[in-house]
């Protein structure tokens, strides 16, 4: 924009001082001979598709198109042709002495270089050779111009000019006041000293070198000479630098753009003290921060667009921000800022643009604008078009004062923290296309006033807690919106079965709202839809035969998770490489294949049968994602799988397929997830499963597989679910195992054959966090380096849903059934959190290695059905997170140790059948369980059990409340020991005083202690009981 705007002034100032004559309208007499000569012959060298040179005859060269005369001399001062010209330029251009401009912008010279004759042109003032597919290296004899003012040879093209390594021809230029070569390439110009050329140029006004592969540090200028600059742009290079502050040293400065630069350090706030820039660009550089306070606290008199996004900006928004007053747009997308944003942006008349989404800012909006009546009587921010908030954590609800925004063109505040409804006043914001609130605590019912938004393209109300119904009157005068997205809300659409939207839909996401029991009949009507979601929303029945003849269009599809049911055409059509979901429906019959090839197939959890095309890889051969699980599904698995070369995902579990698994395989080399588990596969596992070196998470179990591991599986180093529980593999677990699978999370071979001793080695899993090698025939002794398995010693875990191969908002969630409790638990978006060991159902022997108690992460621990000896380690309380104890059936001694009772988490326990001793402990948790946990264990004592210790008092409850029964005991005998002495001190001081009545006392005592000895000797003897 500078650039355009500095030429014309030159170009503009060359004519007035040059007292012009163009195309003849001032001047009579003919132009002279020798220029038309030199004008005729250049014209030979060029090629004209256009005929734009057509007027290029007769006598008077001055009317020529875009050539201009001296008024005075008759001398050609000015060619200016941009026509998409090609051919040669020819050297006759030099016969034109008093030529000064010269002008060939925007041509097609096919990677010609610039003619070397150019720079003997001593006169020129202006030269333009932009965007003309010149190419090569720029003459450093261009230096020889000394009276050149402009020199533009830009471009926007992917090949161009190139300047050597020597840059110093450009200080012979000392006239220059615009350099512009943005494009060419200066990638081979010493870093060092390019900047200290051009700061030779002590006329120079205008500098662009827009990305042209500059790198090394600006940062520094010894004496700053520019002084008359007023236009820099050294956008889109690679610097690497630290921020230029001399630049806040030239006061003539009206443009800046040193975007995407790779710049970092602290934005100077000089900035803000230059009194003539207007435009400051210095977005997209990352690495750059100010405090918003500071950088906005003062100053910016003239500044008009200010653009820092994508840097390290924080702080708050100031109030003072309201004194920008001739701000016209303000980008601070992707920062730090914090807090909420000022009532004094109402004081920003001339705002249109306003955007700092991307950012922390956690405060709210203001009741009311600030400053607003001084914007006249068009109410408050008037030319405010674009309003972005998005991607914050703003809270509150939204201002009334939004619908007196009567230029708003895009309303943007997704994924922030809004609550409330939306106010009726947005009907008010009849140039509004654009309003996108997804992502929030919104509730209530949409305003029927939404439907008057006639200019509205865009309506994103998706996540958000709205309710009620939407009725024909939402969408009454919506005729132009192309995407409308209301999934995961509330929303029941109430429209009569005739109607027709006034809309042609684009995009449509109306998951998780109720359409009605049958499918939208209204949908046929949309002829331009290309995106439908319309998951989960109550739908049943069939799809109707008409929809299939408007779903050529489609690039996604997605009816899952509701009730349709029926079948499917063979073939269905789409756009090429659509998406297709038809999963958690009751579809049935033979699998349907698209009609051209697609990328993602979800046909799961329906009532499919038969078999698996043989063609499948021919239909689909660019397919990324397929899933075909939870269906009836029958026969082999097709050879021509293998076929995919793109697939990332394959899921065909929970089928009843059988056969063996196809080597070919092992040909999708971008596989990262197969899972074939629950189905009915036999044979062994194909070597060629190791050449899926991306491979993340391989499920085979629950199938009958037999033979060995692969030792090529050590190949999978990218590994990080191996489930192969269920199946009949055998031999000893293979030493590969242990070795380089850094990644791998879960292990799961129970229910096989494998024999022989746990490895030691497998504590070199460092990501491991389930181990499973119940139900097969392991021998020996637990390894105590299993207690080095340092992901289940993690202090602190987060849970991250464990999701592979994600492509286009679709992916495979990870499960694994695990052994919990006793009972069968699949764990799907908590596995991550799941830290297990289970070698139950082994012939495992030795002691229980006390280096467990160093898994304080652990949460399940099954070493049930062994033959494990010793003692329970006393260290076990350090399993802070245990919920699952089993160590039944084997036959371990000695006492419970006491502190198991601080388990606080353990919720499942069960230590029968072994030969444990003792009490039982009675701490808090030992409580919760009953006698089970603890039978068959004939020397265990106390509760829960019926056998009862030795010395344990009938009358009392165990030792369960000893501590505090020795509590009782002691402030029991306390208070005798007082009462005792008050009754007896009391009464005797009374009757030493009152002689009466120590006789009478004395009295009453011989006849109660007569009686009492009497009664004494009768009384039959008893048992106490409790």
């Amino acid at each position: 924009m500078a650039t355009g705007l500095v030429i014309g002034i030159a170009i503009f100032s060359s004519l007035i001082q040059t007292k012009l004559v163009c195309n003849g309208q001032a001047y009579d007499d003919k132009c002279i001979p020798s220029d038309r000569r030199a004008l005729l012959d250049f014209k030979k060298g060029l090629n004209d598709p256009s005929n734009a040179l057509s007027s290029w005859r007769g006598m008077d060269c001055c009317r020529w198109r875009g050539v201009s005369c001296d008024n005075v001399t008759g001398a050609v001062v000015i060619i200016h042709l941009h026509s998409n010209f090609s051919g040669e330029i020819r050297p006759s251009l030099l016969h034109m002495e008093s030529l000064k401009h010269l002008d060939l912008s925007s041509n097609a010279f096919g990677g010609i270089s610039i003619p070397k004759f150019i720079a003997s042109m001593k006169n020129l003032q202006y030269l333009n050779l932009s965007n003309a597919g010149f190419s090569g290296t720029i003459d450093p004899a261009l230096g020889n111009l000394s009276s050149l003012q402009v020199l533009d040879v830009s471009n926007s093209g992917f090949q161009g000019l190139v300047v050597d390594r020597g840059f110093e021809w450009i200080t012979g230029l000392v006239s220059l006041k615009v350099l512009d070569m943005n494009g060419v390439d200066l990638s081979l110009v010493s870093s060092s000293n390019w900047l200290e050329m051009l700061n030779m140029l002590p006329h120079l006004t205008e500098l662009h070198l827009s990305a042209c592969g500059l790198s090394g540090s600006i940062s520094y200028l010894s004496c700053v000479n520019l002084t008359s600059l007023s236009v820099i742009d050294l956008s889109l290079n690679s610097f690497s630098s630290a921020f230029p502050d001399w630049l806040v040293n030239i006061s003539s400065l009206v443009y800046v753009d040193l975007s995407s630069s790779m710049l970092r350090g602290r934005i100077p706030l000089g900035f803000g003290a230059l009194p003539n820039l207007r435009i400051l660009k210095l977005d997209l550089n990352g690495n750059l921060s100010a405090s918003a306070r500071s950088m906005l606290k003062e100053g910016w008199q003239s500044i008009e667009f200010l653009s820092l996004a994508s840097n390290r900006l924080h702080g708050k928004l100031p109030a003072s921000i309201g004194n920008l007053t001739s701000l016209t747009n303000l980008n601070m997308f992707d920062n730090y800022v914090e807090g909420g944003i000022p009532s004094s942006i109402g004081s920003l008349c001339r705002l249109v643009s306003f955007d700092v989404s991307g950012n922390n800012m956690t405060g709210s909006l203001p009741e009311f604008l600030e400053g607003s009546k001084s914007c006249g009587d068009d109410g408050p921010l008037p030319y405010l078009e674009t309003l972005r908030l998005s991607n914050n954590q703003l809270v509150g609800r939204l201002p009334d004062w939004l619908g007196q925004v009567k230029n708003l063109k895009e309303v943007s505040f997704a994924y922030n923290l809004f609550e409330g409804s939306l106010p009726a006043s947005l009907g008010s914001l009849r140039n509004l296309t654009d309003l996108s609130l997804a992502g929030n605590r919104l509730n209530g019912t949409l305003p029927q006033s939404v439907g008057q938004l006639s200019e509205l393209v865009v309506l994103d109300l998706s996540h958000n807690y709205f309710t009620g119904y939407l009725s024909e009157v939402h969408f009454i005068e919506l005729r132009k919106m192309k995407i409308l997205s209301l999934d995961s809300n509330s929303f029941v659409l109430n429209v009569s079965s005739n109607w027709l939207p006034p809309f042609q839909i684009r995009n449509l996401n109306m998951g998780s709202c109720q359409l009605g029991h049958s499918f939208p009949s209204w949908l046929r009507s949309q002829n331009e839809i290309m995106f439908l979601d319309i998951s989960n929303a109550s739908i049943s029945g069939s799809i109707p035969g008409w929809f299939w003849d408007l779903s050529f269009n489609l690039s996604l599809l997605n009816v899952s998770f509701n009730r349709l049911q029926g079948q499917l055409p063979s073939f269905f059509q789409v756009t090429p490489y659509a998406d297709i979901d038809l999963s958690s429906n009751m579809f049935e019959g033979s699998i349907p294949l698209p009609s051209v090839p697609i990328e993602l197939l979800d046909l799961s959890n329906n009532r499919f049968q038969g078999l698996i095309p043989q063609n499948i890889s021919d239909v689909m051969p660019d397919l990324i994602f397929l899933s075909l699980s939870g269906n009836q599904l029958i026969g082999e698995i097709p050879d021509s799988i293998g076929s995919m070369s793109s697939v990332s995902v394959i899921d065909l579990s929970r089928n009843n397929l059988n056969g063996s698994i196809p080597s070919s395989i092992g040909k999708c080399s971008y596989l990262r997830v197969l899972d074939l588990g629950n189905n009915n596969l036999s044979g062994e596992i194909p070597n060629s499963i190791s050449q899926l070196k991306l491979l993340q998470t391989l499920h085979i179990n629950n199938n009958f597989i037999s033979g060995k591991l692969p030792s090529s599986f050590k190949n999978l180093s990218n590994l990080e679910t191996l489930d192969l529980g269920n199946n009949a593999l055998e031999g000893s677990l293979p030493p590969w195992l242990g070795e380089d699978f850094t990644k791998l999370r879960i292990i799961n071979l129970r229910s096989n054959k494998f024999s022989g001793e746990i490895l030691t080695d497998l504590s070199n899993l460092s990501s491991l966090q389930v181990l499973d090698l119940a139900e097969n025939i392991l021998t020996g002794r637990i390894p105590t380096s299993l207690g080095n398995l340092k992901a289940m010693a993690q202090e602190e875990m987060t849970n991250k849903y464990l999701l592979y191969g994600k492509y286009r908002g679709v992916y495979y969630e990870e499960n694994l059934v695990v052994n919990t409790k006793n009972e069968l638990y699949k764990y799907t978006k908590t596995l991550s959190l799941v830290t297990a060991i289970d070698l139950s159902g082994n012939s495992l022997s030795g002691d229980i290695p006390v280096e467990l108690t160093n898994l304080t992460s652990l949460m399940i621990l099954n070493l049930s059905r062994n033959h494990i000896t010793g003692q329970i380690p006393a260290s076990i309380s350090r399993l802070r997170q245990l919920a699952s104890l089993d160590l039944s059936s084997n036959q371990l001694s000695g006492a419970i140790p006491p502190t198991m009772g601080s388990l606080s988490f353990l919720g499942y326990l069960n230590l029968s059948n072994n030969n444990l001793s003792g009490k039982i402990p009675v701490g808090d948790q030992m409580l919760t369980f009953d006698a089970r946990a603890y039978e068959g264990n004939p020397g265990l004592c106390g509760d829960p059990l019926a056998v009862k210790c030795h010395g344990e008092d009938s009358g009392n409850g165990g030792d369960a409340q000893n501590g505090n029964d020795e509590f009782i005991d002691e402030w029991f005998y306390l208070s005798i020991g007082l009462g005792f002495a008050v009754g007896i001190v009391v009464p005797c001081l009374v009757l030493v005083i009152k002689k009466p009545w120590s006789d009478k006392y004395f009295d009453f005592l011989d006849v109660l202690i007569g009686k009492f000895f009497v009664g004494r000797r009768r009384r039959p003897r008893t048992t106490h009981r409790r």
